[in-house]
């Protein structure tokens, strides 16, 4: 939303300077997004006159044009706009001249062979609109050689606010100025709305069509206007605030949007057939939009139509064939209730945007229906002349007047701001509420412009919005065993966690889309129809998702088919079982494709590039299982991963019956259906079902315990059925003695010529950590005798010879 200084002083009285107002612009919940100081922009531009304009020697299109700038000799100038003639005035701009539309600085330059010392401007060089089809054509009273910025009243601060969505009453600058004024800031003076008597009635008719989303339509005829510009201090408005100025009918409308957020539509009368029904599109219609386009509509947009079909598409554009120009001598003005939503959804569907349907979507004041037309009508009769019919309204102002009670108490209960009765009551009454009663709790109606205002809550928030947080003591927190509890939940913890393990392991985040195809969501276990959207915004994110990883396949395709075909993502989000509470999990997902290993080598001049394999993800799950306080060494690994994953390459973390995660390779057929190249190895870990961890004694970690003595490694061969898992080795061998046996790792398989085709050879390296005493020869046989004894019980296995 964008406004000028003086533009607000004209409905807000007061000593104040600018920065006073962006103060509390941005104290109020106004964001102040920028001040734009035109008059500083545009330093050295002035207005000249053009004397002669002579066809250039060498360019068919160019023109040298000699320049009276007000100083001096006349100045030459190569020009290529259209309308460069002789005996008009412009804006010119030296050698030396900053063109911001341009972003450039102007020197002397020779065109086609022919010396230009200037520039005559267009105001999309000088950025007062999009128009470049010509220069700036000015009065012939504008004095020459004076600075352009100051006769223009461009010296005028422009404030640029964000609005957000809740807060329509902020998109017109007579509810910025009341929003001030309950702030402290000035006094409001907009001046009152006074209704023009109709003389003679309405010639067309109006009809709302059942279920069209239009609660109520007000029409006027003003017959026998004259149509044109529209008057030097209504185009500068227009123009400060980026838009161009068109006749003063539209102007009329642009003004009163921004000036009371009441969008209006004007249609010549001339060019309407008939009367006026307000009704949906049916297929096959289309409209040519004032912006020149011809938009397509359908079924469930609502439009304003003719005898002769559709004129405009309510709430959001006109159209142009029933647009008013000069020739315009009687003119239709509407002013219009629409549903937000079917509006939001028409313009979301067009790709259409303006500022109509910017404020129609947000719910604007209805009960300033009326007088917004009331407005427009003196506006026309001030600026065009003619004589006004009465107003013809079709439908019903609707009345959403609601009582709310509001305890004053609840605004120190809730924000801890101490403000009395008399200062919250004064204030909500500044802002237009209407507040009754007596006594501790009091009855208070919202002002037909705050739709947003549902409880009592809201009435909080606006008492602290215009007092001001700065009212808001600080309140240390006790200094007590409570305050010293993490702020953070488990879950969180564990989310913050995964993340940087997985990081730390050269991992990049990503942040895919919640939703999937329904097809791939039954890839991956998904696709019930309780997680099937009932509005999805597009056909191809149908589905809750059942997994992270169909969202890193896709990115990590996309990252291929732009030449980065190494690519280790990962992401850390909800996925969805089903539609109840706990069958949502938080899941640390990860995928490496390519070469991309852990080591992050890839293809490199010292040694042969290899691809990622299924143990790439398994190290990578068991980094973010071990940083999430999991125990990683009591976890199981089974074979039976899910679908999704290759059957021989993959495995299931467990602690028990309770599933922790999956990982391995990802199945060549899933690949080949979702038309994705691999190799792709991935992981996914459920956050939530890692066990919590036990509470301890105290909160200081245990002291650090180093052996003084010399740790023994001994290696083992065993002879194992093919079937075994080495991790049911492992853990045979590491239950011998877990005080003294500190690590069992698998350093070999051997599989051919010497052992039988149903059997392997699995090699473990064992260490021994002595604790008190350094071994002896016969300690160490007796728990190296220990350990194959174990083995051979608990897998079958025997020594290799």
């Amino acid at each position: 939303m964008k406004f000028t200084l003086s533009w607000l002083r004209e409905h807000l009285a007061g000593d104040y300077a600018l920065e006073d107002v962006t103060a509390t612009l941005n104290r109020i919940g106004f964001e102040v997004e920028g001040v734009e100081d035109k008059a500083a922009k545009l330093k050295g531009f002035s207005i000249a006159s053009v004397l002669s304009a002579e066809k250039h020697p060498n360019a068919d299109k160019l023109r040298v044009l000699m320049v009276d700038t007000g100083g001096g000799a006349p100045v030459q100038v190569v020009c290529g706009a259209p309308n460069a003639r002789a005996g008009i005035k412009g804006v010119f701009s030296p050698p030396g001249t900053y063109i911001p539309g341009k972003n450039i600085t102007l020197g002397v330059g020779t065109i086609r062979g022919v010396e230009s010392l200037g520039m005559m401007c267009s105001e999309a060089e000088l950025e007062l609109s999009q128009d470049h089809d010509g220069i700036i054509e000015l009065p012939v009273d504008a004095p020459l050689g004076v600075a352009y910025a100051e006769w223009a009243n461009l010296s005028d601060p422009v404030i640029e606010i964000a609005v957000t969505p809740n807060r329509a009453d902020g998109l017109g600058v007579a509810g910025i100025a009341r929003d001030l004024a309950a702030a402290g800031l000035g006094t409001v003076v907009t001046p009152a709305v006074m209704p023009v008597a109709g003389a003679f009635p309405c010639p067309v008719s109006v009809g709302i069509a059942e279920g069209a989303p239009c609660p109520a339509f007000a029409l006027r005829l003003v017959r026998g206007v004259k149509n044109g510009p529209s008057p030097e201090w209504l185009q500068a408005k227009l123009r400060a605030i980026g838009l161009r100025p068109i006749n003063a009918l539209v102007d009329i409308t642009n003004l009163l949007t921004f000036d009371r957020n009441r969008p209006l539509h004007v249609f010549d009368a001339a060019k309407v057939a008939g009367n006026l029904v307000v009704r949906n599109a049916t297929a096959g219609e289309s409209l040519l939009a004032l912006d020149g386009k011809t938009y397509a509509l359908d079924p469930a947009m609502c439009v304003i139509a003719d005898d002769g079909g559709v004129e405009s598409l309510a709430g959001v554009m006109g159209g142009e064939e029933s647009g008013c120009d000069e020739a315009t001598t009687d003119v239709l003005v509407e002013s219009a209730l629409w549903e937000p939503i079917n509006i939001a959804q028409t313009g979301r569907r067009l790709g259409l945007n303006s500022d109509a349907r910017f404020r129609f979507e947000r719910g604007i004041d209805p009960a300033f229906t009326l007088p917004g037309i009331e407005l427009a009508t003196r506006l026309i009769l001030d600026l065009c002349g003619g004589e006004p019919s009465e107003v013809t309204l079709a439908g019903a102002i609707p009345d959403n007047a609601r009582v709310i009670d509001f305890p004053l108490g609840l605004t120190e209960k809730l924000t801890g701001l101490v403000a009395s009765d008399e200062e919250q009551v004064a204030t909500l009454a500044a802002l237009g509420f209407t507040v009754s009663g007596s006594g501790p709790v009091r009855q208070v109606t919202p002002p037909s412009w705050r739709a947003d205002i549902e409880g009592k809550a809201d009435l909080v928030e606006e008492v602290i919005r215009i007092l001001g947080l700065d009212r808001v003591p600080s309140t240390p927190f006790p200094r007590d065993e409570d305050a010293r509890k993490p702020v953070l939940t488990t879950l969180q913890l564990r989310t913050r966690k995964a993340k940087r393990a997985l990081a730390s392991r050269g991992m990049v985040e990503a942040v895919t889309w919640s939703f999937v195809p329904k097809a791939q969501a039954e890839m991956f276990g998904g696709g019930q129809p309780e997680l099937a959207l009932a509005n999805p915004i597009a056909a191809d994110l149908s589905d809750l998702r059942p997994s992270l990883l169909p969202g890193l396949i896709r990115s990590a395709q996309a990252n291929a088919d732009r030449g980065i075909g190494d690519a280790a993502l990962f992401e850390v989000g909800q996925i969805f079982k089903g539609d109840r509470p706990q069958d949502q999990f938080i899941a640390a997902t990860g995928l490496r494709r390519g070469t991309a290993k852990p080591d992050g080598t890839g293809r490199h001049w010292s040694g042969k590039a290899q691809a990622v394999d299924a143990f790439d993800a398994k190290a990578d799950a068991l980094a973010a299982l071990a940083a999430c306080n999991a125990p990683v060494a009591n976890l199981q690994v089974s074979t039976d991963a899910p679908s999704w994953f290759h059957p021989g390459r993959s495995g299931t973390f467990r602690l028990g019956p309770n599933v922790i995660g999956h990982f391995g390779e990802l199945h060549p057929g899933l690949l080949e259906t979702l038309k994705v190249d691999g190799p792709l190895v991935g992981f996914e870990i459920l956050l939530d079902r890692i066990p919590a961890p036990k509470a301890k004694a105290t909160r200081v970690k245990p002291l650090l315990e180093l052996s003084a003595f010399q740790p023994v490694e001994r290696d083992f061969a065993f002879i194992v059925p093919r079937t075994v898992a080495a991790a049911d080795l492992l853990k045979a061998a590491a239950g011998v003695d877990r005080k003294l046996i500190t690590g069992v790792n698998v350093f070999d398989l051997y599989e051919g010529p010497g052992i039988d085709a149903d059997s392997k050879s699995v090699a473990l390296t064992v260490t021994i950590q002595p604790r008190e005493k350094t071994l002896t020869d016969a300690e160490i046989e007796a728990i190296t005798g220990k350990i194959v004894a174990e083995v051979a019980k608990k897998t079958g296995a025997t020594l290799r010879g």
